[in-house]
Formats: C-alpha cells, sequence, structure tokens
C-alpha cells in the first residue's frame, strides 16, 4: 500500500512539474514604475510594479505622465516614456543552443532601448517594429518616437 501511495505521488509530482514546464516562460520583469503603467495579459489589465513578471505578447503600456523600465532575461534594458505602448512578440533566449531573438512591436510613444546579450552576440536577431518601419538593432542604444494616433 505505501509502495502505491509513492507511486501516485510520484506520478502527480512528475505531472504538475511537465504542467509547469508547458506554461509561457517569463522572459524579464518590470524593474522601475512611475505614474500609470500597466501590463495586459489574456485580456487582464496587471497595475505594473516593480518585480511584475512579463511573458512574450504581454501588451506594456503607460499613461499620459507613467513610466516604466523593463529588464528582459539578456540583460537588453528598455525605458518606456509617457503614453507608450509596446509589445514583445518573440523572444528566444538560449545562447548555448544559439537561440537568439526579440522581437517587438510599439504603436506609440518613446523607447529607451540598451542592447543585452542577443545584440551583443546576434544584431541581425533584434528588430522593432513601428508604425513607419522596422529598426533593426546594429548598435547597443537608442531612442525612438513614435507618434501616437490622434
Amino acid at each position: 500500500m505505501a509502495t502505491m501511495r509513492l507511486w501516485v505521488l510520484a506520478a502527480v509530482f512528475f505531472w504538475t512539474a511537465n504542467a509547469l514546464a508547458m506554461e509561457d516562460p517569463v522572459i524579464g520583469y518590470v524593474k522601475t514604475v512611475q505614474g500609470e503603467a500597466m501590463v495586459l495579459a489574456a485580456g487582464e489589465t496587471i497595475q505594473a510594479e516593480p518585480g511584475t513578471p512579463l511573458q512574450l505578447g504581454y501588451v506594456l503600456k503607460t499613461g499620459s505622465e507613467g513610466s516604466m523600465g523593463v529588464t528582459l532575461k539578456d540583460n537588453t534594458v528598455m525605458s518606456l516614456g509617457p503614453d507608450t505602448e509596446l509589445v514583445v512578440d518573440d523572444y528566444l533566449y538560449s545562447p548555448s543552443k544559439g537561440d537568439l531573438k526579440l522581437d517587438a512591436s510599439m504603436s506609440q510613444g518613446s523607447l529607451n532601448y540598451i542592447s543585452g546579450v542577443i545584440a551583443k552576440l546576434k544584431p541581425e536577431a533584434v528588430s522593432l517594429k513601428t508604425p513607419a518601419g522596422n529598426i533593426g538593432i546594429r548598435g547597443t542604444h537608442f531612442l525612438v518616437t513614435v507618434e501616437g494616433k490622434d
């Protein structure tokens, strides 16, 4: 009987670990927030605060007097200014396997970007889409402003 319980517990443990591994992995964290800043995830609006985990596809949004600082797992730093909307569309960070990619899209606002490991190891794997066109990241630091929809 004790052996049966042990097998059941082991099965539950491995099933739970497998289910957790299937979830979208955390790609970074909110580091700083001033004013109104939120994360839109799966139809939910979460008030951003330092330590908020970020996953692929989350919408990062700031209000008219808000700002938010984000650090991704590869140490990419993004500072969003007021009235900014940004989404990380694709993110791969597994340097040992050569899997490196960072694609983001920004519909409005301002972004101060400082390259992390992905851009340093494989610059062509990083891009930012805006309504005016795509920005290929070849340097380590840039500032972009996108006019909002009026």
